[in-house]
């Protein structure tokens, strides 16, 4: 393909690196849009993550992410996909190359059903948390995790996580520093994040404490349609338990102190590691 990329690349049956044929569009973001291809070298099914020149100020800046992006090829984790190729082209445009998640987002399954069993949330927690930890070590943060970026076959409780350092990266190579405007998805996202914080370990655990509220009850933690409601619905110290959420629900009591430790309003008294996290999960007993 050409060193520049345009929207008539991004169509079913185009070529994408003289190697990828594109199938179909997979996912988007407000930052970029995921494909599903077929890599005709092998006849394998991947994924390739678009990040447009309008991203970046310069090439140099795309050239930066992708190095930041880069960090991630080497994981070798069931939780994350195999990356198997960062390119910058001349425009400044971004592509990476991976495994093509399986099964469904969490949250095309949470549009077709009210809520998830607990056993199964907890599985599918501990198996992400299993992952957490294997990058925390790594000094590496995921950024946002939501239910978008969370994928899984019915019936199994492996996760993998898609998109994993973007955000972070995206924040680094724009050198924004450690303060500027929420890079995130406010709904997950912790009350420090509101006011300029960079993401971190924290955010991450925070993230999925919310995602584990939503998937248990069927509702999230925090009330409001916009920015500034769901801040002010932030600010409250205690989060709401989920029959405050979704009446009429009876959720086991160990497991939903678990989460809600979670999603503190106050950084100090929520986990503070993705062990930490994982060893009450795992030693809850559930009623």
């Amino acid at each position: 393909m050409s060193s520049s990329l345009s929207l008539f690349d991004l169509i079913p049956g185009k070529v994408l690196l003289d190697r990828y044929s594109l199938l179909r569009p997979h996912r988007e973001s407000g930052m970029s849009a995921t494909f599903e291809v077929e890599d005709q070298l092998d006849g394998g099914r991947r994924e390739v993550q678009v990040f447009p020149a309008g991203l970046f100020e310069s090439r140099d800046q795309g050239a930066e992410f992708s190095e930041l992006l880069g960090k991630w090829a080497g994981i070798k984790s069931p939780v994350f996909p195999s990356v198997h190729a960062i390119h910058v082209l001349d425009d400044g445009s971004v592509l990476t190359v991976a495994d093509f998640p399986s099964g469904q987002s969490v949250r095309s399954w949470l549009g077709d059903n009210p809520r998830m069993i607990v056993q199964d949330v907890r599985q599918m927690a501990i198996s992400l948390l299993e992952g957490l930890v294997e990058i925390h070590g790594l000094g590496l943060v995921h950024g946002d995790i939501k239910p978008q970026t969370l994928y899984f076959v019915s019936g199994e409780n492996r996760v993998t996580i898609v998109d994993g350092g973007v955000t972070t990266g995206l924040w680094a190579a724009k050198h924004m520093g450690t303060r500027t405007a929420l890079i995130g998805t406010p709904y997950y996202a912790p009350l420090e994040q509101f006011s300029g914080e960079s993401p971190d370990i924290s955010s991450d655990l925070y993230n999925l404490a919310t995602v584990m509220y939503e998937m248990s009850s069927g509702a999230l933690p925090w009330a409001g349609k916009g920015f500034l409601e769901v801040f002010q619905s932030k600010m409250q110290k205690i989060p709401p338990r989920m029959a405050d959420r979704a009446h009429g629900l009876d959720i086991d009591v160990g497991f939903e102190e678990v989460v809600l430790y979670g999603l503190s309003g106050e950084r100090r008294n929520r986990y503070q590691s993705a062990e930490e996290f994982l060893t009450a999960l795992e030693t809850v007993e559930l009623g």
